[in-house]
């Protein structure tokens, strides 16, 4: 038996048949899972659980999931949890919203349990075959450290979900080259995750916001790159 400990997976859906259904399918393929049904259990249980990955639906008593998102994203411990939103909400408008409050995937109802399962295990595949960096990027005063998933600007610490984390160091290792939507969503999200195009613009601002403009520029119907200069 392998001493390697479980991945953990919290489920939040205010139906009790779908969390029964979910777990049972994890549990059997060896996850540790707990489960919330509404949003402020769901904020509450993760700072105890500490789970690896989240699954979680949009329309909730109390708080939705996207506000839910928003909270646990704030939580500088679970920066490196992978967060899913599992909904029936097939509107743009609500995947956009997902995203652009720190999802990691968005997969509609219904989806067959084995089908999860696998994405998930991709999820999970994928993040293990991250190249492994040992060195800290350092531009001007900003400093990326790929092992320790942290960032810090003329000495202050800035906290980016693992995604925003993710976009910036890429482009940071790839300094003045142009990288389109499509380049980008294939090397942070992956070929197996659909999202939108809008889905790298959403994170792009976000990063923006928190390290400033003079570092990722907008190339005009290319994309995006990281200046040194």
């Amino acid at each position: 038996m392998s001493d390697k400990p479980k991945l953990k997976v919290l489920v939040v859906d205010d139906e009790e048949d779908i969390i029964e259904i979910v777990t049972y399918n994890l549990e059997k393929e060896g996850y540790e899972v707990s489960a919330a049904t509404d949003g402020m259990q769901a904020v509450k249980k993760a700072r105890t659980f500490q789970p690896d990955l989240i699954l979680l639906d949009i329309m909730m008593p109390n708080q939705d999931g996207v506000e839910t998102c928003r909270q646990i994203r704030d939580i500088p411990e679970l920066k490196n949890t992978f967060i899913v939103f599992l909904t029936a909400r097939s509107e743009e408008y609500s995947e956009v919203a997902a995203f652009d409050v720190g999802a990691d995937d968005y997969i509609h109802k219904p989806i067959k349990p084995r089908a999860l399962v696998s994405r998930i295990g991709a999820l999970f595949r994928r993040d293990n075959k991250k190249e492994p960096d040992s060195t800290k990027i350092e531009i001007r005063d900003l400093v990326i450290d790929r092992n320790s998933y942290t960032i810090s600007k003329a000495g202050k610490t800035i906290i980016l979900p693992k995604k925003e984390f993710e976009l910036l160091y890429f482009l940071a290792k790839n300094p003045n080259m142009v990288f389109s939507r499509d380049e980008l969503l294939k090397n942070i999200w992956g070929a197996d995750v659909f999202v939108l195009a809008r889905t790298v613009d959403v994170h792009i601002r976000k990063v923006r916001e928190k390290i400033g403009d003079d570092y990722i520029f907008t190339v005009k119907g290319v994309g995006y790159k990281f200046n040194l200069i």
